[in-house]
């Protein structure tokens, strides 16, 4: 067994990545001088193995909440790398072949392979071969994989293996993605740190489709406010501190309509020889990554790019982090340091 050491290389979370609860704060306002018109709806579901909460702040038709978690089922069968026949798990077990899958597997597959590259392969959609040794996905079965079993999967851990294949284009010109051949054999992907963030912005997308303007999407440490509460107050979302017992807040911030993600390196974890083995794993030796971050949350308009970016930045480590966050656009952060330090973006609420 091999003891985390401070290396600094490049690192990935795996699939799928609930490293930091978040609280939803569901206090249901009374309207002012009269009486609402509308009572909160809400559902809990059960997907990409985190538990997803919608709730529904100015309709109580429950035929939306029916079509909200119909995406959350669609998506986990394009998405989720241990669901048989899914989009992901065809293009894993195509034994180096060229795979049709839908289009949005692709797009999101190329942004995933995109922050890669922006990240110098920190985060890389082809770490599977060695988040599969390590089976954090599992209760109870997380272990310490053998030193020669991570190297070996190592050496299939490039998202240079990953090709696109183009149909022809669009009546846009457009080029339209169809098809994923991955030239290692042994390569396979997992878009566990982007794929939450994606779901959460189409779900949006839909319920403003079926005109609901106030609602709050949970996805384990994703959250997305749709608009405000009816009454014009914001959501109160908080912050779970690190390593404290599940539910105690380090803080609690006030968000309308716009994206709240964390990720962090407590959740998903186990202790062997007083060692602490987490499920943010290091791209360039297989174990988990060890700098000075213990959590990060980002807040921005999208809610795939504060995914992203969470986690790049958790694997980024502390300076190199936020140089990179300091570079994007309308992106408010908080990091939190394994000794409790925070650091904030002047725009955190």
């Amino acid at each position: 067994m091999r003891p985390l050491s401070k290396i600094k290389h490049k690192a990935h979370i795996v699939w799928p990545m609930a490293a930091l609860t978040l609280v939803l704060s569901l206090t249901f306002a009374i309207l002012t001088g009269c009486a609402r018109k509308t009572e909160p709806i809400s559902r809990t579901g059960f997907y990409f193995d985190t538990v997803v909460q919608i709730t529904l702040y100015d309709t109580e038709d429950e035929t939306v909440l029916d079509g909200c978690f119909a995406l959350a089922e669609k998506y986990e069968n394009l998405f989720s790398a241990t669901e048989e026949g899914s989009d992901v798990w065809k293009i894993n077990h195509g034994n180096g072949e060229t795979v049709t899958v839908s289009d949005e597997t692709v797009q999101l597959l190329v942004t995933a392979t995109d922050y890669a590259n922006t990240t110098g392969g920190r985060i890389d959609p082809t770490i599977r071969p060695v988040s599969e040794l390590w089976d954090f996905g599992s209760e109870g079965n997380a272990h310490v994989p053998e030193d020669a079993s991570i190297k070996e999967a190592l050496s299939h851990v490039s998202y240079d293996n990953i090709r696109f294949g183009t149909a022809p284009s669009d009546e846009t010109g457009d080029p339209v993605y169809r098809t994923v051949t991955l030239t290692d054999r042994e390569a396979a992907v997992d878009l566990g740190f982007i794929a939450k963030g994606y779901i959460a912005d189409k779900m949006k997308e839909y319920l403003l489709s079926q005109n609901v303007k106030s609602a709050c999407i949970s996805l384990g440490g994703n959250v997305l406010a749709v608009g405000e509460k009816p009454d014009g107050s914001p959501f109160r979302i908080g912050i779970q501190e690190p390593f404290a017992e599940s539910g105690k807040s380090l803080d609690t911030i006030e968000i309308r309509d716009t994206s709240v993600v964390t990720s962090g390196i407590y959740e998903r974890c186990f202790y062997q020889d007083n060692v602490l083995y987490h499920h943010v794993l290091d791209t360039a030796t297989g174990y988990p990554v060890e700098n000075e971050l213990a959590g990060v949350t980002i807040i921005c308009d999208s809610s795939v790019k504060a995914d992203a970016l969470s986690t790049s930045c958790l694997c980024l480590g502390l300076e190199e982090g936020r140089r990179f966050l300091d570079a994007q656009k309308d992106v408010a952060y908080l990091l939190i340091t394994r000794d409790g330090t925070q650091y904030r973006s002047p725009n955190f609420p």
